[in-house]
């Protein structure tokens, strides 16, 4: 399976497409230098306890409070509040644990008055970003990722990837990190350490621990809200997760962030470089990738499959509803080989449909009716199959007596969501515009007022790519013609995001020209 990463930066925004076989499955979108990411490490401070809730809301220097539930305080909260108290109070000097005495773990089934009292200074990280109206979900079960392994301080466990199949790997790989593991910490191995030498681990151990030292550095005698150690950007920290032998590409539009991950590549994956490539053209990097084809045909409440079949996409406060459709194209075939072919063909699009949107939370999915016990259990060990891929932790069950399906899936950030009904550009609702006939003629009036007034070095026109293919035909077409008249050859570039009767100039930096200013 081929993987691309195509990376769209602009105007201090970050947009993230994740390809597989050239078909979209992942979109992420990210402000440049956001302060609240998912994995960030900060010192926070109780504000409140909620008996009810059994959670209590952190200060973290966001304008929402914090949101951290028992659970996700995890058994080690006792070593964590105590560390937390030793560091600031110049108690614990010494960075690293071995000499550090481990607190008994905390009863899973405690209350958050048992273990928290308010302004109690503590380490935590964010597990989620903001939902709706609620804040930053908590956790004080600390990890710091790497490529191979993460780093989870006041423990001495040893997890092993559960993609890592092979016993003799497995073995070879705890035996090893055994050897290394320094005291009171513990580490998970991830699925990209296989076949893996102890020097390469080894090194990234210590690289985990050089971050672990700067943490404890920020923390004495500081005082909460703040941050502690950031997790790398959305970009990176894909790279780092995702990368491996199936990628082919990493496309990138911004300069900066091309050589910060060119950087990035030649400390740790030195033979992925040349897979990084810097887009030049004028053409939106989106465009060129046909990644806003997919945006406009994958958003939206329904989504048509190859065979006629379509599924509808529905949001409740509860839960998500998917109901499966068959089309007109299979109404001709055999029942039962019909449903158990649309199915399979919809639980596939279902797969990537809750990755792209970053659906999480409950979903249910209404599969056409089948009688065969056979084809049931065919279509549920192949939605298994399709969503293997999914980084979000996620529980399937069986088809029901009614034929549904019950998915859970972990939800960290909110939803994706994209309108992809537009009002019209040419008229803005009216239902009227100006005679198209003469759109060409407003295009050369703008042209020579802006080559009289100001002209560019490098004129560039984008539009419609129907405007343009009608500007570009012909041998003699409107680009000689200009040329002619102006001495300036004028780019035409086309822009799927302009309407049919839009236009715009730019310059050769790609800044817009407006002539009304």
């Amino acid at each position: 399976m081929d993987k691309e990463l195509i990376i769209s930066a602009h105007q201090g925004t970050v947009e993230i497409a994740l390809l597989e076989n050239k078909r979209l499955v992942e979109l992420h979108k990210q402000k440049a230098n956001t302060l609240y990411n998912v994995g960030d490490i900060f010192l926070g401070q109780v504000r409140k306890l909620m008996p009810g809730l059994n959670a209590a809301f952190i200060d973290i220097g966001h304008s929402k409070e914090a949101f951290l539930h028992y659970t996700d305080m995890g058994p080690v909260l006792n070593s964590v509040k105590k560390y937390t108290h030793d560091v600031i109070n110049g108690i614990q000097t010494n960075p690293m644990l071995d000499q550090f005495e481990i607190q008994p773990d905390i009863n899973k089934n405690g209350k958050v008055s048992q273990v928290l009292d308010k302004k109690t200074f503590l380490l935590v990280q964010i597990l989620k970003e903001p939902i709706s109206t609620k804040g930053h979900r908590l956790s004080c079960e600390i990890t710091i990722p790497g490529r191979f392994v993460v780093l989870t301080p006041f423990s001495n466990t040893i997890a092993i990837s559960k993609k890592i199949a092979g016993t003799d790997e497995r073995e070879r790989l705890f035996n090893l990190i055994e050897s290394i593991r320094p005291k009171n910490f513990g580490i998970v191995v991830r699925t990209a350490a296989e076949g893996k030498k102890v020097a390469e681990l080894h090194e990234e151990i210590n690289l985990l621990l050089e971050r672990w030292k700067h943490m404890h550095q920020q923390l004495v005698k500081a005082k909460p809200p703040l941050k502690l150690l950031s997790e790398l950007d959305k970009t990176s920290s894909m790279i780092r997760d995702l990368l491996n032998k199936n990628f082919t590409g990493i496309h990138i539009n911004d300069r900066e962030m091309y050589l910060s991950i060119k950087e990035y590549l030649n400390n740790n994956l030195p033979e992925k470089n040349s897979i990084l490539h810097f887009y030049k053209g004028t053409k939106s990097i989106f465009d060129t990738h046909g990644v806003k084809r997919q945006i406009k045909s994958s958003f939206g409440k329904t989504a048509t499959l190859p065979s006629g079949a379509y599924v509808i996409i529905d949001h409740t406060e509860a839960m998500h509803v998917i109901d499966v459709n068959s089309g007109p194209k299979v109404q001709k075939m055999d029942q039962e080989n019909a449903s158990i072919q649309v199915n399979l063909e919809a639980a596939e699009e279902i797969a990537r449909q809750l990755r792209l949107r970053d659906i999480g939370g409950l979903i249910v999915i209404d599969f056409i009716d089948m009688k065969s016990n056979e084809n049931k259990l065919l279509l549920y060990k192949k939605m298994k199959e399709y969503m293997e891929g999914d980084r979000s932790q996620h529980t399937i069950l069986p088809l029901s007596k009614f034929g549904l399906m019950q998915i859970t899936r972990q939800r960290e950030k909110q939803e994706m969501s994209i309108d992809t009904a537009e009002l019209c550009p040419c008229c803005n609702g009216s239902g009227k515009v100006n005679p198209t006939i003469l759109l060409v003629d407003q295009i050369e009036r703008d042209l020579d007022f802006i080559m009289h007034t100001r002209p560019p070095k490098d004129p560039i026109l984008k539009a419609h790519p129907f405007v343009i293919a009608f500007l570009k035909k012909g041998f003699f077409n409107f680009g000689w013609k200009w040329y002619f008249k102006y001495q300036k050859r004028v780019k035409l570039v086309e822009d799927q995001d302009l309407g049919m009767i839009q236009f715009k100039f730019f310059d050769g930096s790609e800044d817009e020209i407006r002539l009304n200013e």
